[in-house]
């Protein structure tokens, strides 16, 4: 039975991990280039739809992987000392603070930083408030792929 949840739960954290970093690079890096090129001055509507139908897939995602997290670290029995100790421990210990930085990230961006910018009047804070938006969503994009990367170290023990 043990066996049967462990990859039910690790089937529940890889697809949620798939979503929210695929859904990050598929934007980055073809929905936005491709928006500006086609719409130019246009792309921010594009965008913004875009964002209203993914975020709520994001938020799922990040929630789905906190609890299928905490699930997999408790049966593998990674919370005692022994299961934080040498690389595969320090490898666990920094996907857990990278995984809180980016849920972070995403919620400031959504909470706080969102409505801050569709209040803007001045382009030029709005144009400086919209790149620092996108440099963190760059951001996450980077952590998520540590992220991945330090689960190869956390797995292979």
């Amino acid at each position: 039975m043990k066996e049967i949840l462990l990859v039910a739960f690790m089937w529940f954290h890889l697809t949620a991990a798939i979503i929210w970093l695929g859904g990050i690079a598929f934007i980055l890096i073809v929905a936005l280039p491709a928006a500006k090129q086609v719409l130019q001055g246009g792309a921010g509507g594009l965008m913004g739809e875009v964002t209203k139908r993914f975020t709520p897939m994001a938020n799922l995602s990040i929630l789905f992987l906190f609890l299928s997290g905490i699930f997999l670290v408790v049966i593998n029995g990674n919370f005692s000392g022994e299961g934080l100790e040498g690389v595969s421990g320090a490898a666990m210990l920094l996907k857990i603070l990278l995984f809180l930085l980016m849920a972070g990230v995403h919620f400031f961006r959504g909470k706080v930083l969102a409505p801050r910018i569709a209040k803007i009047q001045s382009d030029g804070e709005k144009a400086r408030l919209q790149r620092l938006s996108l440099n963190l969503v760059w951001l996450n994009l980077g952590s998520g792929l540590v992220v991945l990367l330090l689960s190869v170290f956390v797995g292979a023990r």
